[in-house]
């Protein structure tokens, strides 16, 4: 097996591991080793450690190499947007703000600077990895899970994976369009995907890349599906936190918790999934309460009051800025004049009208003190530079973005040029414009060429998932429509690499990986400690058996359920204490699958 070495500033400050792989050449920086010297820009702060003895000549595998030029004349490609204008011809007050893009067509990707360079390195991944990776998960007879946010090089790989696997299938007669063994989701689908893997193909365990939180969810769906014998494995030892469901484990969430449970009115504690067992576990003991995530908020408050009626006090939590921009939506609907009762009732909820809606946005109590780090850098100056150089670009948000970007992309929303959701509702969004734009110039020959231009309002890993869905799109049209998917990175996400004749500029600004008060924060720190490296690692772990169960038994979701703290407060019966960590859960999925609040929720509210 190739062994790597990882080492990169933004791992060094969090004391995380991960980052992305510099394609066979090896090349540290800040505090790494400089041991090889290569000319090419390299994929991130830090790569890891190839033996490249086999093919060293070759060892970029045709990615595109950005030769090293003097500073003066730096490539654009090679620079983030400060230097490039300085050096073209268009003058630096106009020009300085734009923002890194990616533009796509029938014919590949391009990058526009350094920081998009950066994605795209490793979206066309090295075949013998893919194979080796999908012949060890054979043997190890694993399913994989991963999020959305993973990185680059890592989400290539997977894809690459799962469609040679399938190719494998149909070879051997089976016909398509069962369950994939490897599955790229957001947190809720991860564990609805592990329990397809275990009943179609029995699959024996589950690799689960994201943070924590996600792994102990998906451990939670299969036991209550019957399957708590398969082990869920994170990719690494270490404790894979999560800023946001962090500020639910304080003592300051629980006070505002006890508070709510104080009010004379009827009350519901709507909690982000996105957030530990032990967090839900110690909710639903204080007050009722119903998991939701990005992609069915909206319509379980709409739901929620509908059902108990106009004086539920709906507590949500611990997102902040979620929470915020859930009053936002609301009172964009209540103002636009479009939106009457009417359309209300067909487009938003049978039961609601403008006054409904009012009442109902005036009962949300919002947590004040939650946030993601990766969506808190979404603010008013990247939103200035939207507004100033974007204006006829599609504008995406996650709804944990600040309020300023959140609201420019629910205006545009309303206009059916913008979209504010999930990571799964962006993608959703950008496919099927790209689509409906491409079967318009299909049936039109006249039609010149088109480039649609998409704002990405959350992390950066989502790139990856859209290149594959907007190419396969693009692929089955001959047309000349192009989609441009911008990265709102502040335009100082590259760092100058001084006293280095060979390596002029590496993606990220210092220490924080693309972060900046003037642009979005790139990448999660944390979602990074999920690598190829790593991954690797534990399918070796499972395919060696027995011998390495005591290491692998610290690949497990934490439990903090059984912490003494948890045991005084709940005892010592785990299967309660799951029962009540896993409750807000089930009710969620009973409202998803039947379209309205269970009647033991709805008891327990009106109690």
């Amino acid at each position: 097996m190739i062994r790597k070495t990882v080492l990169g500033s933004i791992q060094s400050r969090f004391g995380l591991r991960g980052g992305v792989r510099g394609n066979g050449l090896m090349k540290h920086v800040g505090g790494c080793n400089n041991n090889v010297k290569t000319n090419a820009i390299i994929a991130s702060l830090c790569t890891r450690n190839y033996n490249t003895s086999k093919n060293p000549t070759n060892s970029l595998n045709n990615h595109t190499i950005l030769k090293k030029h003097n500073k003066s004349s730096l490539s654009w490609a090679a620079l983030g947007s400060d230097e490039y204008y300085e050096s073209s011809n268009n003058s630096m007050a106009e020009k300085k703000e734009i923002f890194p893009s990616i533009i796509i067509d029938r014919n590949g990707i391009e990058p526009q600077g350094s920081f998009a360079e950066a994605q795209t390195e490793f979206l066309d991944p090295d075949m013998d990895v893919v194979k080796s990776m999908s012949n060890k998960l054979s043997r190890a007879n694993m399913g994989i899970v991963a999020h959305y946010y993973m990185d680059v090089e890592l989400q290539s790989v997977l894809q690459q994976v799962s469609k040679l696997q399938e190719e494998e299938m149909i070879k051997k007669g089976k016909a398509p369009g069962g369950a994939a063994n490897v599955a790229i989701a957001d947190s809720l689908a991860m564990g609805e995907y592990a329990v397809k893997m275990v009943e179609e193909n029995n699959i024996t365990s589950i690799a689960c890349l994201g943070v924590d939180f996600m792994a102990e969810s998906v451990s939670a769906i299969l036991g209550r599906n019957g399957y708590g014998h398969v082990p869920v494995y994170r990719a690494t030892p270490q404790s894979i936190g999560c800023s946001l469901a962090a500020s639910a484990e304080t003592d300051t969430y629980e006070a505002w918790l006890r508070q709510a449970s104080n009010n004379p009115n009827p009350s519901l504690h709507v909690i982000y999934i996105n957030t530990s067992l032990e967090t839900k576990a110690i909710s639903a003991s204080i007050i009722p309460t119903i998991t939701c995530t990005s992609s069915n908020v909206i319509k379980t408050l709409l739901q929620a009051s509908s059902q108990i009626g106009p004086d539920l006090q709906i507590y949500f939590g611990p997102d902040t800025y979620m929470g915020e921009n859930l009053l936002s939506f609301f009172s964009h609907i209540i103002d636009h004049p479009s939106w009457t009762d009417e359309k209300i009732k067909q487009d938003l909820h049978a039961y609601h009208t403008n006054d409904t809606l009012a009442k109902l946005r005036d009962n949300i109590n919002v947590f004040p003190s939650g946030n993601c780090v990766v969506h808190h850098m979404f603010g008013s100056d990247v939103v200035d530079t939207v507004k100033q150089h974007y204006d006829d670009a599609f504008i995406t948000a996650h709804l944990e973005v600040p309020s300023e970007m959140f609201n420019i992309a629910m205006s545009k929303s309303i206009e059916n040029k913008g979209v504010v959701g999930s990571t799964s509702d962006i993608l959703k969004f950008i496919s099927n414009k790209v689509k409906q734009h491409s079967d318009e110039s299909s049936s039109d020959s006249s039609r010149k060429e088109e480039r649609l231009k998409f704002v990405l309002g959350t992390e950066a890993g989502m790139v990856t998932s859209i290149v594959r869905n907007v190419q396969d799109i693009l692929n089955r049209h001959n047309n000349n429509i192009q989609a441009e998917i911008i990265f709102p990175v502040a335009s100082d996400a590259i760092t100058q690499v001084q006293n280095d004749d060979d390596l002029v500029v590496v993606p990220g600004v210092s220490a924080t990986e693309g972060c900046s008060t003037s642009g979005g924060c790139a990448t999660c720190p944390f979602m990074k400690m999920n690598d190829l490296n790593a991954l690797e690692d534990v399918i070796d772990l499972v395919i060696d058996g027995q011998k390495k169960d005591t290491i692998l038994m610290k690949h497990l979701p934490p439990n903090k359920l059984l912490s003494p703290s948890n045991k005084a407060r709940f005892g010592s019966n785990i299967t309660n204490v799951m029962d009540l960590a896993v409750q807000p859960i089930m009710f969620m999925r009973h409202y998803m699958k039947n379209g309205v609040l269970s009647d033991d929720l709805l008891q327990r509210i009106r109690k």
